[in-house]
């Protein structure tokens, strides 16, 4: 399991268009992808679940991986959060 706390820059943090685009790339591994909260873990293979989680501009998050290819499931989730989710 591998682990990386992240601020979210995206001026909208995670609406429907950025959580769609990351639910996708977190599809792609076979790692259990997560993200921690606000005390609240949520599957970040499931779009529903991130936009449920209210993240916004500003709030720290903790990524969460474990699995098979979990270093590059984190570093891609990182790189996206990083770089403002596409926007």
């Amino acid at each position: 399991m591998v682990s990386k706390k992240v601020t979210v820059c995206n001026a909208q943090g995670f609406h429907m268009r950025p959580a769609t685009v990351f639910a996708g790339e977190m599809g792609k591994f076979q790692s259990d992808v997560t993200l921690e909260h606000n005390g609240n873990a949520v599957n970040a293979k499931s779009l529903m679940n991130i936009i449920a989680a209210c993240i916004k501009c500003g709030h720290e998050i903790n990524v969460v991986c474990n699995g098979p290819d979990e270093q590059a499931a984190l570093d891609k989730a990182v790189a996206m959060i990083e770089a403002g989710l596409g926007e």
